[in-house]
């Protein structure tokens, strides 16, 4: 990890404004980027130290974050390193949430601990379990915000999909997400809890005397919720490292996925900062298509994001890229534009995720047939490469692909409708 690296990892996530040339010089920007708007909005993110007695959050800390307020708490220096080893285990390997069960730390210090920290997670509003076994969560943070994570299990592994923001800025005209307006972005430690919810859920946290168990209900994490992750780049970094700590939640950087509509300044800083697989949500063949159906491309468009892709796999040893590509109705599946994808894509390696549309209430588009997503798939296939066609999962619970937004005001207006024909 490189020096910038870890000068980033050596700060608190304290409320602050981001800014887009945050890391990237100027002069490092593509042409149609110099001088534009912020890559990172100018979007608040919520102090960790909460407001309720002043204490401040461990979740999403990273090791040199919580060495740094442990030492500002009063633990020796030199005991720090080891200090963070013991309550980092208890909290992300145990799943412990009480300062007062961490029985290898003395008494007077877990007392310490618990009147200068706190455990907090996201509130679990509502969870509802599709009849593929897909779990969608609505989870409440600070603030009173709502955001969703959804829990895909499969045949030998399970999928976590987590949200880093609550709504989002991009508007792509395909997701249901991006009529949401964004509110803010996600703290590391809210990013985090929906991992640690979900293990809640699934009863996943190893048992103390029980003999180890290698199987994981969740083996995979997909940043592919709310949100645009590299428009929250640090809070989510924090985050995946957090979860890639062998010594507690433990999921290896090839077992994460971070899904980008194409922002292109942070593509290379997350190769070298985060270093986990990179998905890209292209869905189209030509500029004119892409403007319409991901704006950002707007700003960087076909050209500029495929050329810092190509160097993608290199900086962060990854084997190759997923483009995610989702099948409208003669919007973007001809056999033109699979061939026309296939030449774009010439020389990168790359496997292409085809997603038949997940329809939504008031969707302008419309799922392509089965019978087109077939041999859109079997044109790039026969070009040599991979063309999986994502099976749905969830649509019964709204909790698809495209599908994930925060709908409370409808969910509290059923419940209410409920309760008074009850008491009727």
């Amino acid at each position: 990890m490189g020096r910038r690296a870890v000068d980033f990892g050596r700060r608190f996530a304290y409320l602050r404004v981001f800014r887009k040339t945050d890391g990237v010089p100027m002069t490092a920007l593509p042409p149609q980027a110099a001088g534009a708007a912020p890559i990172t909005q100018d979007v608040l993110t919520i102090p960790r130290k909460l407001p309720r007695g002043g204490r401040v959050n461990i979740v999403g800390l990273t090791r040199t974050q919580l060495r740094d307020a442990l030492i500002a708490a009063g633990t020796p220096e030199k005991q720090a390193k080891m200090r963070v080893g013991q309550v980092w285990q208890w909290v992300y390997h145990w799943g412990v949430r009480d300062f007062a069960q961490m029985t290898n730390l003395a008494k007077d210090y877990r007392a310490l601990l618990a009147e200068r920290f706190e455990i907090v997670l996201p509130e679990v509003v509502t969870r509802q379990v599709s009849e593929d076994g897909t779990r969608k969560y609505l989870l409440r943070i600070a603030g009173g915000h709502e955001v969703e994570a959804v829990y895909i299990p499969e045949e030998g592994r399970g999928t976590l999909c987590v949200s880093s923001q609550v709504g989002c800025t991009l508007t792509c005209s395909f997701c249901h997400t991006g009529t949401q307006k964004l509110v803010r972005n996600l703290t590391a430690g809210e990013i985090v809890g929906q991992l640690m919810l979900a293990r809640d859920d699934l009863g996943e946290w190893p048992k103390p005397g029980a003999p180890k168990d290698e199987t994981r209900l969740i083996s995979n994490v997909v940043l592919m919720g709310m949100g645009e992750p590299l428009y929250n780049f640090e809070a989510v970094r924090d985050a995946m490292h957090v979860v890639m700590d062998g010594e507690g939640l433990s999921l290896s950087r090839r077992r994460i996925t971070l899904s980008t509509s194409g922002v292109v300044p942070e593509i290379a800083r997350t190769a070298e900062e985060i270093g986990c697989l990179l998905a890209v949500s292209f869905h189209a063949t030509t500029n004119e298509v892409r403007d319409r159906l991901v704006p950002i491309n707007k700003r960087w468009n076909i050209e500029v994001l495929l050329e810092a892709l190509r160097d993608y796999p290199r900086l962060s040893n990854s084997e190759r890229i997923t483009f995610e590509y989702v099948m409208l109705d003669g919007v973007n599946d001809s056999d033109e534009d699979a061939r026309r994808l296939v030449k774009l894509i010439r020389g990168i390696p790359a496997k292409i995720n085809l997603i038949p549309f997940n329809e939504w209430p008031g969707a302008p588009y419309k799922r392509s047939s089965w019978e087109r997503i077939r041999a859109f798939a079997d044109i790039i296939y026969k070009a040599g490469y991979a063309s999986p066609i994502r099976t749905p999962r969830g649509e019964d619970i709204m909790a698809a692909c495209g599908q994930l937004k925060s709908e409370t005001e409808r969910g509290r207006k059923s419940r209410a409708q409920i309760a008074a024909e009850a008491a009727g």
